[in-house]
């Protein structure tokens, strides 16, 4: 087991979890109650907040901001600058102009599924799911849940394909029922997915 390496600069909770082999690079900080998995790399000037669960060989590249109510799988991508919000209805006042507490607002949970790609400068609104192998093209603004193998983009991003386990894009085989049986061109790999979440997909031919 290798320790995990934490640069002098960065501020890291004394009661958060790290995992083996792990690097959290210039100034990044992590809050109080965070876990992180092994074998991760948490680039420069990252935000972790209280509570959030990282899973293993995930990859958070510069800038990006992951706020308390979010967990990772294992094996995400997070690039430059990309955040992560937690509050749908954000205000830094009561109706009576006192300043929020804690106490004021209501967390929504967001869960990001193994192996999934979030693009850079993309924000992720509160309260949705990204599926498993998911990718999320740079600049998008997601405001819902993207199924697995997903490939989304735009503002507001919108199902435009499905992607590979190895980041190709998926072309279609087949209807077998109520399923659709993709296939990657680059690798070979198959995947299945519900027709109806096939046909919700904008493909650009």
């Amino acid at each position: 087991m290798t320790e995990p390496y934490i640069h002098p600069t960065a501020d890291v909770a004394e009661n958060s979890k790290i995992g083996s082999n792990t690097k959290i690079w210039n100034q990044s900080q992590v809050r109080e109650d965070a876990v992180i998995g092994e074998d991760c790399i948490i680039g420069k000037g990252v935000y972790i907040d209280s509570n959030v669960r990282i899973g293993d060989r995930c990859k958070i590249q510069n800038g990006v901001s992951i706020y308390h109510g979010v967990q990772l799988e294992d094996g995400v991508f997070c690039g430059p600058h990309c955040v992560f919000t937690n509050d749908l209805r954000p205000r830094a006042v009561d109706p009576d102009g006192a300043l929020k507490s804690d106490d004021d607002w209501t967390v929504y949970n967001t869960l990001v599924r193994k192996g999934a790609s979030i693009g850079a400068n993309t924000v992720i609104l509160c309260g949705i799911e990204i599926g498993a192998w998911a990718m999320i093209g740079a600049g998008a603004v997601v405001t819902r849940s993207v199924p697995d193998h997903g490939l989304v983009y735009g503002n507001p991003a919108r199902l435009r394909g499905f992607v590979c386990k190895c980041g190709g894009s998926l072309s279609h085989n087949k209807y077998t029922g109520e399923e659709v049986i993709l296939e990657c061109p680059e690798c070979g790999d198959q995947v299945t997915l519900p027709s109806s979440i096939y046909e919700q997909a904008e493909i650009e031919e």
